[in-house]
């Protein structure tokens, strides 16, 4: 039995609607980001600024820089990719899976070991990370856990992994880790009380004011934290590319700024 006209047509639509690569852009659609867990709350601020001066909209999903490669490679329908590390990034590189010239360098960041509890004046003075860092800590967590996000994935996690291991504490408390799924998650145990040690960004703990730095890793301790950013290659949204050349506005420079990130500025033209 040949089929008719009207059953082909329904057909047709039936796969556009089920085909994952049909990512046709409608004038008004939110420009999708997937972000690491860290940009959470400069990245609402700067993407709420852009909303009120364009009318445009986004829509973000924060997790793991790692998990959000992975989704990305398995076809999640992203337009933005902001990861907190270049390895991440990478990774979607090499699949094939960003946008050609559109990757940036964003961003800068540090690593520190924090504790429950707000500040107080005159007490808990920052730490000293040498000599014997792993004697200190393991005394400090007097067997309570040192929590971090994942060790071999989460960047936050990795970096954290490799200060430890340059200034000899790594052997001494790699035992009492308690690793969440993203930096957020570490953040949150120490706030909680659950740990009484983490390591997370110097901007996770200006977040919150259940936590306070102990001490801050000096930057040789760890590969750079530099936070890239690229357009996905099958985006389909022309304000994509819009809202990244936004993030490296004044304004965007501001509230990333105001929450403790260091802006990486652009190369100069030529270079």
């Amino acid at each position: 039995m040949r089929p008719t006209r009207r059953s082909l047509v329904v057909l047709a639509l039936g796969l556009l609607i089920v085909c994952p690569t049909s990512r046709r852009a409608r004038a008004g659609d939110p420009v999708v980001v997937f972000a690491a867990a860290s940009l959470k709350n400069a990245l609402d601020d700067t993407t709420a600024a852009w909303t009120k001066e364009t009318g445009k909209t986004v829509r973000i999903s924060y997790a793991g820089s790692n998990a959000l490669a992975k989704q990305i490679e398995a076809g999640a329908p992203a337009d933005l990719f902001l990861s907190a590390d270049q390895a991440w990034m990478d990774y979607v590189a090499r699949a094939g899976l960003l946008k050609p010239s559109s990757r940036i360098d964003l961003l800068r960041n540090s690593l520190v070991l924090i504790a429950p509890g707000p500040k107080n004046p005159g007490s808990d003075p920052q730490i000293a990370l040498a000599p014997d860092l792993g004697t200190t800590l393991a005394k400090m967590l007097d067997g309570g856990k040192l929590a971090m996000a994942t060790i071999d994935a989460v960047p936050a996690g990795k970096y954290g992994k490799a200060a430890l291991e340059k200034l000899g504490a790594w052997e001494s408390v790699k035992g009492q880790v308690a690793q969440a799924d993203n930096v957020r998650g570490a953040l949150l145990l120490v706030a909680r009380g659950e740990a009484p040690l983490g390591i997370v960004y110097a901007t996770d703990a200006a977040a919150d004011p259940g936590v306070h730095v102990l001490a801050t890793f000096p930057a040789d301790s760890h590969p750079p934290i530099v936070y890239p950013a690229a357009i996905i290659g099958d985006s389909r949204n022309p304000d994509a590319a819009v809202l990244l050349s936004y993030l490296r506005s004044p304004a965007a420079r501001a509230a990333f700024e105001r929450q403790g990130f260091t802006v990486i500025d652009a190369p100069a033209a030529g270079r």
